[in-house]
């Protein structure tokens, strides 16, 4: 069994940066894809960013958001920055090995205005 843990959220004003990262129990270079997901209140879970054999982003956060991973600490991260109020979610982390999923607990990220 995975366990990802997010960490890194909280409240942000507009205009600010935060730093997510996601730990997984296990080594990373197993995964086949990994990436970020949000969810604000109402709404569906969306994929903000994710790796697989290239790196893809939202349109919503292109050019404010990079995913990145370290194999050797066995985390990934999102840096986020220039945040507006419309990015407060829960931010979930999500890692993919074969056709199996697994998803972290989430982050609260809120910016405020």
């Amino acid at each position: 069994q995975v366990q990802l843990v997010e960490s890194g959220g909280g409240l942000a004003q507009a205009g600010g940066s935060l730093r997510l990262s996601c730990a997984a129990s296990r080594s990373i270079f197993s995964f086949n894809a990994m990436g970020w997901y949000r969810q604000a209140p109402g709404k569906q879970r969306e994929s903000v960013a994710a790796i697989t054999s290239s790196i893809n982003y939202a349109d919503s956060v292109k050019g404010r958001f990079t995913i990145s991973r370290d194999i050797a600490k066995n985390t990934m991260y999102l840096q986020m920055n220039s945040l507006k109020p419309e990015d407060t979610a829960v931010y979930y982390c999500n890692a993919e090995a074969g056709r199996v999923h697994y998803w972290g607990q989430g982050t609260q990220v809120t910016v405020s205005s």
